[in-house]
């Protein structure tokens, strides 16, 4: 069967998706395993591949399901078209995507890495510069700054991090 692509409403994919499959559809979500800063605290979240965007499988012949209930989903912005045709999606790039981000999904995305460059954004030391080193505990991280020519391991919140560009 092809695929098609379902444009969401914001942050809804995850709400589509769930209401997609009660109706019967095939309904493919890529997500991505990411740190974000979440109370202060580093997290490990699943967000999707593509913002706003999910992968419906349609059988487009006279048995297959009607394809009106789609648009009034919720979750559901419109199913993507060029003109008045449908935007149709490869099977195999589906195949390819589900293949890679299975690995994506276990390895989660750091939102530093050691080595990083980071600013302190707040203490007594909001404004200098520091090197990133490593995450110490749930809610602490480790940087390395420079005072008096010596580097010195200082332990801060990761919400008192910026990384500098």
């Amino acid at each position: 069967m092809p695929w098609y692509v379902i444009h969401t409403k914001p942050r809804q994919e995850q709400r589509a998706l769930v209401n997609l499959v009660q109706q019967g559809y095939g309904c493919y979500l890529p997500l991505l395993a990411t740190e974000k800063l979440r109370q202060g605290a580093l997290k490990v979240v699943q967000e999707p591949l593509f913002a706003r965007y999910l992968f419906i499988s349609l059988d487009t012949g006279q048995s297959g399901k009607s394809w009106a209930p789609i648009r009034s989903t919720q979750g559901v912005s419109r199913l993507v078209t060029f003109g008045v045709e449908p935007a149709k999606v490869d099977p195999t790039l589906i195949e390819a995507l589900r293949a890679n981000t299975d690995g994506l999904r276990e390895r989660p995305e750091r939102l530093f890495e050691p080595g990083d460059r980071v600013q302190i954004k707040d203490g007594a030391f909001a404004g200098l510069e520091a090197v990133y080193q490593m995450p110490n505990g749930e809610s602490r991280a480790m940087v390395l700054i420079e005072i008096l020519s010596k580097p010195v391991k200082l332990t801060l919140s990761p919400a008192s991090l910026s990384k500098v560009a």
